[in-house]
């Protein structure tokens, strides 16, 4: 397998992005202080949508996104994305299905908060991160770098 330029890059954009992901879910898990404080963790009893949800929704869809604030339903659909995308982002399986559940989270995290962005017209990180799940659907960099070539390699009996 060669490697080129192009395929370090959107490998290293495929691992970024699922951090991204992957670290959203666990400091919402445990509630590591980052965006969610330890006594509002998910472990902790605290509901991983209700901050952002009830107090930061925006825009047409505010009231629609408010109404979902702290369902049980919600939350773990909600978790369970986030933990999906990482995991297939950064082990590079199923990666274009986590872009795909990624591509769909980002949109619905702009339209309940986002519109209209802060700073720009129309544009901001969740539009540009939305791209790059697109280039990697399409381009397919799961299968450097990855898990699912060290599995297909092991022997099967």
């Amino acid at each position: 397998m060669e490697y080129t330029k192009e395929r370090l890059v959107w490998t290293l954009l495929r691992v970024s992005m699922g951090w991204i992901f992957f670290w959203a879910f666990i400091d919402k898990l445990f509630g590591l202080g980052f965006a969610t404080k330890a006594g509002q963790s998910w472990l902790s009893g605290g509901s991983p949508t209700i901050g952002f949800l009830k107090f930061a929704t925006k825009g047409p869809f505010m009231d629609f996104y408010k109404s979902l604030a702290g369902n049980p339903i919600v939350d773990w659909l909600f978790m369970l994305g986030l933990l999906g995308v990482g995991i297939s982002l950064l082990l590079g399986v199923f990666t274009r299905l986590g872009a795909g559940v990624g591509i769909l989270m980002l949109t619905l995290m702009y339209t309940a908060g986002f519109l209209p962005p802060a700073n720009n017209p129309f544009l901001d990180e969740h539009i540009i991160y939305i791209m790059i799940m697109i280039g990697l659907a399409f381009t397919n960099p799961g299968q450097y770098f990855n898990l699912g070539g060290w599995l297909a390699k092991i022997k099967k009996p």
